[in-house]
């Protein structure tokens, strides 16, 4: 698969967002572990996961559990995890908890899930607007001081608080982790700086808004009718379009069936010319 640059390594362009194998009440292990398997196989070699995605408080850390395990299972070493901390659960509300304090406990606890010595790379999960940001900075500073994680990210930051955090982390950050798809594009911004600083844009929710592919209306029909160009899914035309705008995109779209990364991990490999691109807009 092609390649992407993640700080001091190499990631495959698409990702793995595992977080729809552990947010329903009720979730298929069998077939969310066969998933993360099978990403694997097909040269998926960064997988997204955070503490908090679970059904609720009480089964907290399921997906790093469930990550960890399939990982273990077919001996993936080479696949990077990230992970992410700062949200809470109590019952099934989320909350949020910037402070170091949180974070560090937060990042001990995930060490244990993942059952790791470091962390490839922890990711604050969402601004705190109750504590102030380059506090929480220095709580992942310290983090990576400790030697606890390999590289940080921020995850739903703006412009602002990136260049915030590239002055105190310096190459310790590597990563941005925002909503970007083609209903989301608001989010450009924050690609054009990863671009500049030399960090990778970690599109979250790359699919967002495609639904079901007989149900695209009218906004979607550029990307219906390159998918019609090409025979292939609009959601692949979408990954690709993605890895178009930038060197520093790495798509992760989430999911929780073999089929569904096999049709996303194809989108690597997917060129659009001229007439694709103009279809689709920027």
């Amino acid at each position: 698969m092609q390649q992407r640059r993640l700080g001091t390594r190499q990631v495959s362009a698409i990702g793995l967002g595992a977080m729809p194998m552990s947010v329903r009440t009720h979730n298929d292990e069998e077939r969310s572990l066969a998933t993360i398997r099978r990403a694997v196989e097909l040269g998926v070699t960064l997988v997204d996961t955070a503490d908090a995605y679970a059904p609720d408080e009480a089964t907290f850390g399921h997906n790093e559990r469930l990550v960890a395990k399939a990982l273990r299972e077919v001996g993936a070493d080479h696949v990077l995890v990230a992970t992410k901390g700062g949200h809470t659960r109590s019952g099934t509300d989320w909350g949020l908890d910037g402070s170091p304090e949180h974070l560090r406990k937060a990042c001990l606890a995930s060490l244990e899930r993942l059952g790791v010595e470091r962390i490839d790379l922890y990711q604050h999960h969402r601004p705190d607007p109750e504590v102030p940001y380059d506090e929480t900075v220095g709580g992942l500073k310290a983090l990576l001081d400790e030697g606890l994680v390999a590289a940080v990210g921020l995850s739903n930051a703006d412009p602002d608080q990136i260049r915030l955090a590239h002055g105190v982390l310096g190459d310790g950050l590597v990563a941005v982790q925002n909503q970007f798809s083609p209903a989301f594009r608001s989010s450009r911004p924050e690609i054009d700086l990863c671009a500049e600083l030399g960090l990778t844009f970690l599109a979250w929710s790359p699919l967002g808004g495609m639904g079901d592919a007989a149900a695209l209306g009218s906004k979607w029909s550029g990307f219906a009718e390159v998918a019609r160009r090409h025979g292939v899914s609009p959601q692949r035309i979408c990954l690709a379009w993605e890895l178009s705008l930038s060197d520093a995109v790495v798509p992760i779209p989430g999911a929780s069936r073999p089929e569904s990364v096999e049709d996303s991990a194809a989108a690597a490999e997917l060129e659009l010319d001229e007439q694709d691109l103009a279809l689709l807009g920027g």
